[in-house]
């Protein structure tokens, strides 16, 4: 692995936040000033392809990227744009029951409004 993958999986990993390929540039810009933002795609496509971790998109917003390997969900705040990993017990059997069998993966983003949002708005 070399050390600005070392770097940017470093970035993710201690993060409490899903960051954006621009966040993670900004943070090992830091470390390492001579970092390009093509290295930081490149090496993300790298670490999703190996499985190390998952991005999550979102529409109108840009990519975040996600240390969590399990399958989860996430709730997307609408105002603010913060995400937070969910997990909905067996929601692949129920998807099951009710469609096709044999889930292999899938992608559930619930939007909503964070409470720390939803204090600003009263």
């Amino acid at each position: 692995m070399t050390k600005q993958r070392r770097l940017i999986y470093s970035i993710i990993t201690n993060s409490k936040e899903h960051l954006s390929a621009e966040e993670i540039y900004k943070s090992a810009k830091k470390e390492m000033p001579n970092i390009a933002i093509g290295t930081i795609y490149r090496n993300l496509n790298l670490m999703i392809r190996d499985g190390e971790i998952r991005k999550v998109e979102i529409h109108n917003a840009p990519d975040r990227f996600d240390k969590n390997i399990i399958n989860h969900d996430h709730l997307i705040c609408d105002e603010c744009g913060k995400l937070k990993d969910i997990i909905i017990k067996n929601f692949d059997k129920i998807i099951e029951k009710h469609s096709v069998d044999n889930i292999t993966s899938y992608d559930l983003n619930i939007h909503y409004i964070c409470p720390e949002c939803k204090k600003k708005q009263a």
